[in-house]
């Protein structure tokens, strides 16, 4: 008796019947433009052992006007379907299906050939597309079927056509986008035209014992989007024209509210497939911030979707079904949402992994090997680095000790998770406590490990941190002035006035924290919908409030200063850092870029800016301000005999940096 009997249904689609609920959502992760197709199939194939019902890939092109970048990968030649079947043959041989995504980019396409219904340039792309004419609109629709028969002939299961997000095919549904008067635009009958056609050509191409699933946008979050007719309406439409599976698709690409971040709520997005539920025959797919066995149980069980998409999860363990299916849902490595590995590298054009798992589209070459020479290793610092370090070492099968001065593992982890929208960082810290157990790491807390207590091991992994900067700001009178740990920790309290020395991650993260007060949004989604104005798509078009977000107030008055004279945030990361500028202006935090610090005093923060001198009158000044590295074992560890290695925050302090943390921490215990 499985512990999720409506995640481990089967589901019957007629040719064929997937073993499971589950479908592992499109992701771009840059592998298939790398060119190594071995690569990838280790990718996919890994998945596939894990037990996922049904894989989709990431959006390959029909063209090369509709590919997202310049050299985007498609099935455009002989070699390309070769190269595919690799990748089809190891996930069949691992006892899995896949589906391939055909993604037309449209007007979003970072090409000067893009094409899209009109000539309205997207917010997010430097290129105004071409307006296709009517022979532009047929080649579409036959590349996009040639597209989906090449799929078949590559051994795919199937083909995910791509009809959300804001891509090619959305544009043609909405008036913003669509301007057209022919056959083509005016009439919803005539905007939905294209995608409808679309579907019909690709089901007559391929036949019918081959899964077509649509990806439909549910609700575009964007000015002048659909309505919930609209949706209904063309739902109905493309299930007629042959498709196999509805997929849900969320907010358009331009939209300004946030849709997978790590501050959205879990299941944020269910109640709008809910809505679906019922008006069509064939099943129907729900995604978005789904990330645990327990959420999509869930959901299944409310009736929201027959199916759940999720994605990035499988970044993070590729193993996630089977180990819900073996009731050992505690080790699935969990997905944080927090897009710095996967997201973010993706728009800088690099390929995409995981922050929680190095491995992830790294699997040919991060390889875990058992060892044939077992060391004693002592990891010192259980933060970020030293835990990854410690698992990965454990796991090969090395003697590891993992001590740390605290009483609990996490290191700065534990400061992350108290910020509103990170509690997603309280499940990645009770992760590791459980493998810890799981790989027979020797944990030893409260423990100041000295060259004497690590006299006797082989090896010394030195992970101890950092240490806050002190800018050296010249302070006197009753302004509090104190580092981000002492708010974080709980040590102290800000007052009601407060200025935040330095606008990096961190700085950001602590007027999070001071802005809020009460539950997070994060944890409550009616709060969360109000927070961003999100509303009913029935009652309002594109799902938008008319009257746009309703925060609640800040606790406190927050200044954010930055030295560099640019834009506060602007080095977050890419995809997510738009977000928490939104967040902080909605909550009437002020950030100022260009300021030097010149003293404290009883009237608050004097500063010098390019304005002239001026002064932020505060009760509490918050430094953060930069680190240094913790390397004083390092130093006391000369001459010991071990072999020492010095690794995170205490190798490199440049901002608190997980991602480079855990897989610095993996890498050597690798090579270990």
């Amino acid at each position: 008796m499985t512990d999720y009997p409506h995640l481990f249904q089967p589901l019957d689609l007629g040719h064929v019947t997937l073993p499971n609920r589950v479908l592992m959502g499109s992701m771009h992760t840059g592998l298939e433009e790398v060119g190594d197709f071995d690569r990838v199939a280790a990718f996919y194939g890994a998945r596939a052992r894990g037990g996922v019902g049904l894989i989709v890939t990431g959006g390959m092109s029909p063209n090369r006007e509709g590919g997202v970048l310049p050299g985007a990968a498609g099935l455009f030649k002989p070699e390309d379907i070769a190269n595919h079947r690799k990748v089809t043959d190891r996930v069949h041989d691992e006892g899995g299906r896949i589906a391939m995504q055909i993604l037309h980019a449209g007007r979003y396409a970072y090409s000067p050939e893009c094409v899209a219904p009109s000539a309205v340039k997207s917010p997010i792309s430097p290129f105004a597309p071409k307006e296709l004419d009517e022979a532009g609109i047929e080649k579409q629709i036959a590349d996009i079927t040639t597209s989906a028969e090449r799929a078949r002939e590559a051994g795919y299961d199937g083909v995910e056509i791509m009809g959300s997000e804001g891509y090619f095919l959305n544009q043609f549904l909405v008036t913003h986008t669509n301007r057209r008067t022919d056959r083509w635009g005016g009439s919803y009958e005539n905007r939905m035209r294209l995608p409808v056609e679309v579907v019909r050509r690709v089901r007559a191409a391929v036949g019918e014992d081959f899964i077509l699933i649509y990806r439909l946008s549910m609700i575009d979050l964007v000015p002048n989007g659909s309505t919930w007719d609209e949706v209904v309406t063309l739902a109905k439409a493309i299930e007629s024209a042959g498709a196999s599976i509805l997929n849900t698709g969320i907010g358009w690409h331009e939209a300004r509210i946030p849709t997978i971040a790590t501050s959205v709520p879990r299941r944020a997005f269910t109640w709008v497939t809910k809505k679906l539920m019922g008006e069509v025959a064939i099943p129907v797919i729900t995604s978005n911030r789904i990330n645990t066995p327990e959420v999509a149980e869930s959901v299944l069980a409310d009736g929201c979707a027959d199916m759940v998409s999720m994605a990035r999860p499988f970044l993070a363990d590729p193993d996630f079904v089977g180990k819900a299916k073996a009731g050992r849902s505690e080790t699935i490595a969990p997905c944080i949402a927090c897009n710095q590995a996967c997201l973010d590298h993706t728009f800088e054009m690099k390929v995409a992994s995981c922050l929680v798992n190095p491995q992830a589209a790294h699997e040919t070459e991060l390889v875990y090997a058992p060892t044939d020479t077992p060391k004693k290793i002592a990891v010192v610092g259980a933060g970020p680095a030293g835990l990854s370090a410690s698992l990965v070492a454990a796991e090969r099968g090395h003697a590891v000790t993992l001590f740390d001065r605290a009483s609990e593992i996490g290191g700065q982890l534990n400061m992350a998770k108290k910020v509103p929208g990170k509690e997603e960082f309280f499940g990645l810290i009770d992760w590791y406590r459980t493998m810890l157990g799981e790989h027979g790491v020797d944990v030893q807390l409260g423990v100041e490990a000295d060259a004497d207590v690590l006299s006797d091991f082989d090896h010394v992994i030195v992970a101890t941190g950092v240490l806050p900067r002190d800018p050296g700001i010249p302070a006197s009178g009753d302004v509090q002035v104190v580092s981000y740990v002492d708010i974080l920790t709980g040590r102290a309290e800000a007052g009601d006035r407060v200025a935040i020395v330095g606008a990096g991650g961190i700085g950001f993260d602590v007027a999070e924290y001071l802005s809020h007060a009460g539950e997070s949004p994060a944890e409550n989604l009616e709060l969360w919908k109000e927070e961003w104005g999100v509303s009913d798509p029935a009652e309002h078009r594109g799902g938008l409030e008319p009257d746009g977000a309703s925060p609640t107030a800040s606790p406190r008055q927050v200044t954010l200063l930055q030295r560099k004279a640019e834009r506060p945030g602007k080095r977050l990361g890419k995809t997510t850092g738009w977000i928490h500028r939104a967040s902080l202006m909605s909550k009437g935090v002020k950030m100022m870029g260009g300021a030097e610090y010149v003293r404290i005093d009883q009237d608050g923060l004097h500063i010098m800016t390019s304005d002239g001198p001026g002064v932020i009158a505060c009760d509490t000044v918050v430094l953060c301000a930069g680190q240094e590295p913790e390397r004083s074992l390092e130093n006391a560890l000369e001459g010991s005999g071990s072999t020492v290695h010095v690794i995170g925050g205490a190798d490199v302090a440049a901002e608190l940096d997980a991602k480079r943390a855990i897989d610095q921490g993996a890498r050597l215990a690798a090579a270990l």
